[in-house]
């Protein structure tokens, strides 16, 4: 192979590596941003073929689809000072790449950590204001509505995430707490029994009463034909 014919060969490897490297393309489920010499010159890279500057421009790429976080279980006390473990997960995605990118560096794991610190922190003071009987049944709708609402403010205005859902998964009570929830719960089915026994008593003695009156109705109108037939 001639000189001539190894230098074109190499002009021609390193033409098409240098337009690899200046050509990218952002997917529909992804946001980026755009860095010059680390500093971001495009907040938000639009979806499609872009073209960059080699070893110069550099692309940073974040998942744009809904992510779910499995937050840790956590120990929170109630108003009354009652201990509950609690498990919970979070559903999130980015809003603004910008306060993302500037907030975790782009680490996923970082913003994951940072989101269940908040959580966690709203989760204990919601609970710290409820009931045990509010946080384990009627109340923890409206609980983790407040609590999203709460979230939203901080996380979209430090981290450039929205807080889609955070629900609880499942409580735990100690020993002595479930045992008290427990009978707590049993007085009331068995209140709700005797108010139901106690309605359905009346209308039996509204239906009897009914069907005694019939009955004298029927007889005597019997008796009436009976009557004057004879005659």
């Amino acid at each position: 192979m001639s000189p001539r014919t190894m230098t074109s060969l190499i002009a021609l490897v390193v033409a098409i590596f240098l337009g690899a490297q200046s050509v990218y393309i952002i997917t529909e489920i992804e946001r980026a941003v755009l860095l010059r010499f680390g500093k971001v010159v495009n907040p938000d890279v639009s979806t499609g073929l872009h073209f960059k500057w080699p070893f110069v421009d550099q692309v940073r790429r974040f998942d744009s689809r809904i992510l779910t976080l499995e937050a840790r279980a956590e120990r929170f006390l109630t108003v009354e000072k009652k201990s509950t473990q609690v498990d919970s997960y979070a559903k999130w995605r980015i809003v603004d790449v910008t306060r993302y990118y500037t907030a975790t560096s782009g680490d996923q794991e970082r913003a994951e950590r940072l989101l269940s610190q908040r959580i966690n922190e709203g989760l204990r003071n919601e609970f710290a204001t409820r009931s045990l009987q509010e946080v384990v049944s009627g109340e923890r709708d409206q609980l983790m509505i407040d609590l999203r609402a709460r979230l939203n403010q901080i996380a979209v205005e430090t981290m450039g995430v929205e807080v889609i859902d955070v629900r609880v998964k499942k409580i735990d009570l100690p020993d002595e707490v479930s045992e008290q929830v427990y009978k707590r719960m049993s007085a009331e089915r068995e209140r709700e029994a005797k108010e139901h026994r106690a309605i359905g008593n009346e209308q039996a003695e509204i239906i009897r009463a009914e069907a005694d009156r019939q009955r004298v109705v029927i007889e005597a109108n019997a008796y009436s034909q009976a009557e004057k037939t004879s005659w």
